[in-house]
């Protein structure tokens, strides 16, 4: 059974979810106040943490910023503020997803276990038939995708498990162009509509961790009006 932290002030809302999720294997941590979140979700230790943005103490987009320093797993808001603003802004924190209180339940059990799959690796090969030949080396560039690491001329890059499952899906396509439509339905089980811009703030974010040009990138290029291309031989030498 999966286990996520959920925190929600409105004790209704936060025990009906949790009880649907409950009936399908999923044992939920209810916590009503952000200022006590941070403590809870240390201690518990889950696969994934449920934030509402409107909370007590501390909003859910400070707590998921503060959270990204020590904590890497999965990081979903689930909120009723159904604005582009505040969509980007929580990517922006580093959040994996954002979804509206409006979204069928069932909907929101199917996103929820995609995350979890992507987190615990159940869409990949089991670690123990993998081999450090699995590891990708561009340059400079180490991606290890059993440790799930990165490191970046013999520096480690923290990455959020949406921002290493990104690289990970570029830097398996090196030299090939991926557009917005490959990429989400890839890492997230949707289609482009043509309007979401998760992905492009999810490229922003990824290329200031590897310490790529804002304005002029050259190692996660952007092509126009196809896509993104992971260069592979625009990292160096390896140290």
């Amino acid at each position: 059974m999966n286990k996520i932290v959920f925190v929600e002030d409105d004790p209704e809302v936060g025990a009906l979810i949790a009880a649907y999720l409950g009936k399908h294997d999923i044992e939920v941590v209810l916590e009503t106040r952000g200022d006590r979140a941070e403590e809870i979700i240390l201690r518990e230790n889950p696969e994934l943490v449920l934030l509402d943005i409107m909370l007590p103490g501390k909003d859910g987009m400070t707590l998921c910023r503060d959270l990204r320093g020590q904590w890497q797993g999965p990081i979903v808001l689930l909120t009723s503020l159904d604005s582009d603003m505040n969509h980007i802004l929580s990517l922006e924190m580093g959040a994996s997803d954002y979804i509206l209180k409006t979204t069928p339940p069932a909907v929101l059990l199917a996103r929820l276990r995609l995350h979890l799959r992507q987190s615990t690796g159940a869409t990949r090969p089991a670690a123990a038939s993998l081999t450090p030949h699995n590891a990708l080396h561009f340059g400079s560039l180490s991606i290890d995708p059993v440790n799930r690491q990165v490191l970046l001329a013999n520096e480690p890059v923290a990455l959020s498990t949406a921002d290493f499952d990104l690289l990970w899906e570029l830097a398996t396509h090196a030299g090939q162009i991926m557009d917005r439509d490959a990429l989400l339905k890839n890492l997230r089980g949707v289609s482009y509509d043509g309007l979401d811009r998760s992905v492009d703030v999810a490229i922003s974010r990824l290329r200031k961790k590897l310490l790529d040009s804002a304005t002029e990138p050259y190692r996660i290029k952007t092509v126009r009006n196809k896509g993104y291309l992971f260069a592979p031989h625009a990292w160096g030498n390896p140290q």
